[in-house]
């Protein structure tokens, strides 16, 4: 899985050292910028996944900052952190696309639920055993092809349904050992064939 990377920004640096180790312990690589210019110039040079920006901040305010980082990047997940919710701060967040606005102070399971929720409608988390079962229906949907085979055939083949090979190909079901075995048989290759890159 690769290595998701999130950018803090909050002048509070007692809720970025919070934050750092909350998301770090989760995995994430995480940067915290309590100066707002400063996060600015970091996410025009680097490539970050998620900002997780403070409305109250001096120096500039997080609505001036997502204004900013709108400009330049239209499609990186945002999520507002605020301790003084109003609707017109809700408001500009929903014109410049925010993925979540969150009050402080926040339930940590919601909020990582909340994160993954974000980073796979992004595309960007996939789950171990949602990864093994992408790998094993492309490498049984590229053998298949390989050999010319359609679903059909295959079915007759190995007394599995149409219905659940195009299944198994899509990533919609997992297949059983046995199932594994019969596919493995009918396309005449070994059954670790399934589970790395083909």
């Amino acid at each position: 899985m690769r290595k998701i990377k999130i950018l803090i920004i909050d002048d509070d640096k007692d809720i970025c050292e919070y934050m750092h180790l909350l998301l770090t312990q989760s995995g994430y690589e995480v940067t915290t910028e309590t100066s707002p210019r400063k996060a600015l110039e970091t996410l025009r040079e680097e490539e970050y996944h998620v900002v997780i920006l403070d409305i109250m901040m001096p120096e500039l305010n997080g609505m001036e900052v997502l204004e900013e980082i709108r400009r330049f990047d239209s499609d990186i997940a945002i999520i507002i952190f605020t301790g003084y919710p109003s609707v017109d701060t809700a408001v500009m967040s929903m014109k410049y696309n925010v993925s979540d606005y969150i009050k402080k102070p926040f339930d940590v399971d919601e909020f990582n639920k909340t994160l993954e929720n974000i980073l796979r409608d992004k595309g960007l988390l996939i789950d171990p055993e949602e990864q093994l079962l992408l790998t094993i229906g492309r490498n049984i949907r590229m053998a298949r092809k390989n050999r010319s085979l359609t679903l059909k055939q295959m079915s007759r083949r190995t007394g599995l349904s149409v219905s659940l090979l195009s299944q198994i190909e899509r990533a919609e079901s997992s297949a059983s050992v046995s199932s594994l075995f019969k596919l493995a048989r009918a396309l005449d290759c070994p059954l670790t064939a399934f589970f790395g890159e083909y």
